[in-house]
């Protein structure tokens, strides 16, 4: 009860464009960097000099939201740059991460902060798939593997630990999600009828995705991990019922502070490799006591668990192995 009441009402955040140290000469992508707490997270990537990749589908919003940044900002070192990206269309998923390739030598930080929530019933991406779990999950995963190559490369030369990739999870893997996260794999890929259930387990299996990719990369130096941005005034919103969206509008908090714990997930000198598959809370500190059953769901059998984020994991690779 006590970590619900701190999700809702967090201690003060410890790392804010305040106290920001330069990031000039780092390289960052921000998914869903021109709306947001992604807007947010990029204006205070760029405005401490860093360079700035804002991936979305929407290019004539992105490119306005980049021109008042530097209207903003007019005296960074940094840069901004447009990478057209739709999560729920794998193949511009492939370009993307391609084109990025391409032009780039390093990335720091892979900011995945996109997602969509409780779009209309029957939603699904280009490829047939539920959209929250294609938006949140398969173009997520899809990317962040194609740049794995691209993250090992920079932390063979980066600080332990200062490479990192980002997913973007919820409270409601607190909340919401059924024991185990999910029953069985069939459980979570399964479309459900009500879509906040569809919304549950692509947030759960953010976390998911977090854990096996620190699996993955971890030993060579890239640390993953997951965090809850907090309960924000954003267009996630948009899909709500009107009612809903006025009974939560006290509980929320303005972007820039879901910012400042993407702020503290990407870049704080507290998080070290240990640390990988972890969960970060508002506004910016590890989960105090994750549920024991989402822990035994991140553990293989070997280790005594029950193999539902590996489980989870394979299936986003084998959903999306055709694009790769």
């Amino acid at each position: 009860m006590g970590n619900t009441y701190s999700q809702f009402f967090p201690p003060a955040p410890q790392l804010t464009e305040a106290n920001l140290p330069s990031q000039e000469g780092k390289v960052f992508v921000v998914t869903g960097g021109y709306s947001g707490i992604g807007l947010a997270l990029s204006r205070m990537l760029y405005r401490a000099g860093g360079s700035v990749y804002v991936a979305g589908r929407n290019e004539t919003k992105a490119l306005e939201a980049i021109s008042q940044m530097k209207v903003d900002a007019p005296g960074s070192s940094g840069k901004l740059t447009f990478l057209k990206v739709a999560l729920d269309d794998l193949p511009s998923v492939k370009v993307a991460a391609q084109q990025f390739m391409d032009t780039e030598s390093r990335l720091d930080v892979l900011f995945n902060n996109a997602g969509v929530s409780s779009p209309p019933k029957g939603s699904v991406s280009a490829q047939g798939f539920e959209l929250q779990m294609a938006t949140n999950c398969l173009g997520p995963y899809l990317f962040t593997q194609l740049l794995v190559p691209l993250l090992l490369t920079t932390a063979k030369t980066a600080p332990p630990a200062t490479v990192r990739v980002v997913f973007t999870s919820s409270i409601t893997t607190d909340h919401g999600a059924p024991t185990g996260g999910a029953s069985s794999l069939a459980a979570m890929t399964t479309p459900s009828s009500f879509q906040q259930n569809n919304y549950t387990h692509s947030k759960t299996g953010n976390w998911f995705l977090a854990s096996e990719l620190a699996r993955q990369v971890g030993p060579q130096g890239v640390l993953s991990v997951a965090h809850n941005p907090g309960n924000l005034k954003t267009p996630l919103q948009r899909h709500f019922p009107p009612v809903l969206r006025y009974v939560i509008a006290p509980l929320l908090y303005e972007p820039r502070f879901g910012a400042y714990t993407e702020l503290w997930a990407g870049l704080s000198r507290d998080l070290v490799m240990e640390d990988g598959g972890k969960h970060i809370e508002p506004w910016g500190r590890l989960h105090p006591n994750p549920r024991p059953d989402l822990l035994l769901a991140m553990k293989s059998k070997d280790e005594g668990g029950t193999g539902l984020a590996a489980e989870f994991a394979e299936w986003c690779d084998r959903m999306t192995a055709e694009f790769r």
